[in-house]
């Protein structure tokens, strides 16, 4: 159960299936029309019923959410329109005694401009916070430097580096390659003692029963570091420290290269819309894979995961994220209940670790055109209130529509859980039925073994996945183009559809025959 097994990461791992809360946008427990903790408590038997096993929560520290809450300005309390610290630790207890583990965001690289630390180093006169960010004497400038530098703000006459927006100074881990007499090495005193308030900021959310963290930008720490060797240390170190008192803990980085990020000790990175190439092919880009016409082979997204599979067994894991608050949901562009069911067929007995964005188990739909609300941009059309019930409120919130977070899916038949929690039929039931599956077969979890079988019809995908005892057969089409082809020398003796919509199998000696329907799946037991 913890670092030092025969595994690189906890072992749990192996069956979880987490789900992604954006917190303001989840449940209002108190009608102020922004979601909040113990909103997320009252909905904690409807994760159980779900089948999902661990919850990453959005940022939920002190803030003055500029950039929804990344621009921490305590890392030690709870925002107070999301609650108490008192109400986290009651999540985490309440999420237990379900079987829920609970991760938070982390924000490591950057603070907001209005935390303590960042007014006391800015002050005139030096004090033992200046070391705590990374500052630049002038007249320096971004061109001067490579980074982006923020004149004129501090009383101390210097500028600091932002690490993402101007509002968000970059903390100190000191820099890999020094060519400048005020940059830092990563082993300098300020540096150091970064590194440590970092670990007591783990510790103290982990003592009080959170079980890891999602840690953002994590590759951002130390500057000027080619390969992120530096940084990979840095959180080598970090791993190394913080698992050997919480074995069970788990880091999830926001890295986007696997094969970099689980080297520096994390259990858990994403495939993403950045990094390493195959997820926008896979998800994203107009003639990504799953689209239902024009779909690219899925061979663009396999090539590049099948290496970083490769370079991470044994030692992390792999995510391939329904969505995120960063980018648009899979019911974007058009895409139907039918082709979501093919996508989560797909997700939900894959490798790695499933993470589902919140609202995408029912369908939700990115919503396009809204007011950018606390540094969203366009990507605020994802984060826009779960919807619950068919009610005016959706079940959201009781407050009045203008006073939620955001504005509600205008359009009559968007999607809600009430609805189809009854429908057996329903995406919520087919993504139900999928984590079951899963968590009842080895075969089907993190680490069971994945084959990828040859298909005449580029845009038809077919694998494997077995353990010792077991074997499973997926075939997924998210075209609408049917087909029939031949699958040589599988030996399935014989076969049972356990999860199936438009797709046939028939066993020929050793091989099968399959006739394939046009936005189809199947999940077969051999």
């Amino acid at each position: 159960m913890n670092k030092s097994n025969e595994l690189g990461y906890p072992s749990w791992l192996q069956q979880a299936v987490f789900y992604q809360i954006y917190p303001q946008s989840f449940y209002d427990s108190n009608g102020d029309g922004i979601g909040d903790i113990p909103g997320i408590i009252q909905k904690l038997d409807y994760l159980q019923w779900l089948g999902v096993n661990a919850v990453w929560i959005n940022p939920c520290f002190v803030s003055p959410f500029q950039d929804a809450g990344y621009d921490v300005a305590d890392y030690y309390r709870i925002a107070p329109r999301y609650g108490t610290n008192r109400d986290l630790y009651k999540l985490c207890r309440e999420a237990h005694r379900r079987s829920i583990s609970v991760c938070l965001d982390l924000v490591a690289g950057h603070t907001s401009i209005e935390h303590p630390w960042f007014k006391a180093s800015s002050q005139r006169k030096r004090n033992i916070y200046y070391d705590r960010y990374v500052w630049v004497p002038s007249p320096a400038t971004s061109n001067d430097i490579g980074l982006t530098l923020i004149p004129d703000f501090a009383d101390n006459g210097d500028s600091y580096v932002a690490n993402c927006f101007d509002f968000q100074p970059a903390l100190n881990y000191g820099f890999a390659m020094q060519d400048q007499p005020w940059q830092q090495p990563v082993d300098a005193p300020g540096p150091l003692e970064m590194r440590k308030e970092l670990i007591k900021i783990m510790d103290y959310w982990l003592g009080h029963g959170v079980d890891g963290f999602r840690v953002d930008m994590a590759f951002s720490l130390v500057k000027n570091d080619p390969g992120y060797k530096e940084t990979i240390k840095l959180w080598q170190d970090t791993s190394r420290e913080i698992h050997a008192k919480y074995p069970n803990m788990v880091l999830i980085s926001e890295w986007g290269n696997p094969e970099e990020s689980i080297t520096a000790g994390f259990d858990i990175d994403f495939m993403l819309h950045f990094g390493v190439n195959g997820y926008p092919d896979l998800l994203l880009n107009e003639n990504c894979f799953f689209r239902r016409k024009n779909g690219i082979n899925i061979q663009a997204f396999l090539q590049p995961y099948l290496d970083m599979a490769e370079k991470t067994e044994g030692k992390g894991l792999i995510s391939i994220p329904s969505a995120n608050h960063d980018i648009k949901r899979p019911r974007a562009d058009g895409r139907t209940f039918g082709d979501l069911k093919v996508i989560f067929t797909f997700l939900l007995t894959w490798l790695g670790v499933p993470f589902i964005y919140y609202g995408d188990e029912i369908g939700m739909r990115y919503i396009s055109g809204l007011p950018s609300k606390e540094g969203g941009f366009d990507r605020t059309g994802s984060r826009t209130p779960m919807q619950w019930d068919n009610t005016p409120g959706v079940g959201f919130s009781s407050a009045d529509k203008p006073s939620f977070y955001l504005p509600l899916d205008p359009r009559k038949n968007r999607p809600y859980v009430e609805r189809q929690a009854g429908d057996s039929a329903s995406l919520l039931h087919h993504v139900r039925k999928l984590i079951n599956l899963r968590k009842q077969h080895r075969a089907l979890q993190a680490e069971g073994a994945l084959i990828p079988l040859q298909m005449e019809n580029g845009h038809h995908f077919a694998y494997l996945r077995q353990s010792n005892d077991e074997r499973f057969l997926i075939i997924i089409n998210p075209s609408t183009e049917s087909s029939r082809v031949r699958l040589h020398n599988i030996r399935p003796g014989n076969i049972t559809p356990l999860i199936c919509n438009g797709i046939e199998v028939h066993v020929e000696e050793n091989n099968l025959e399959v006739r394939i329907a046009g936005v189809s799946y199947g999940v077969f037991k051999l």
